[in-house]
């Protein structure tokens, strides 16, 4: 295997077991529930193609959700992501043009861009999952709220593992 794939393997271990082992047993206020391991399906190539992208983004759903024992939140805020990010990576990242990024970084594409990315992205990741339990015990500005504070923690997380763990511009 390429160089490429032995990369995503390492960062979807280490972002799995620092979700399962750090931040699931974090307690902040019932309203913050940073979820890195997504970052992992924001930072696969762009030009990958659809299936495959939707078959990971379900698997690591499902592992999620088997490993923290929810009912396919996980699952199913991951699939959905992945087919979002297949139309917002293009529109944001690459800007329309015919470029493929190996791993989108805040170091490979522009910073500002990056941040939006994930910020759009996180948000709607997080407004599925809230929404899907919306019918166990929140309300409408629950949702918005945990939103909200998730997507903003999560970002800046997924910004600081960016900056420590991805080479600079030109080693991509």
């Amino acid at each position: 295997m390429n160089n490429l794939v032995w990369r995503n393997i390492y960062r979807l271990i280490l972002l799995v077991l620092f979700q399962l082992l750090v931040l699931n047993n974090l307690y902040l206020g019932g309203y913050v529930m940073p979820m890195l391991y997504v970052l992992f399906i924001l930072m696969l190539p762009t030009g990958m193609k659809r299936i495959p992208l939707l078959l990971i983004a379900f698997c690591l759903g499902l592992l999620m959700d088997i490993m923290s024992n929810v009912l396919g939140f996980h699952s199913l805020a991951c699939t959905i992501l992945a087919m979002m990010r297949i139309w917002f990576a293009d529109r944001i990242l690459t800007r329309g043009e015919p470029v493929v990024i190996n791993t989108p970084s805040i170091r490979s594409v522009t910073p500002q861009y990056f941040v939006s990315y994930l910020l759009l992205m996180y948000s709607a990741f997080y407004l599925i999952f809230y929404t899907a339990e919306i019918f166990s015990n929140r309300g409408l500005g629950g949702v918005l709220l945990a939103t909200l504070c998730s997507t903003l923690v999560s970002t800046i997380l997924a910004v600081i593992y960016q900056l420590i763990f991805q080479k600079k511009k030109e080693d991509l």
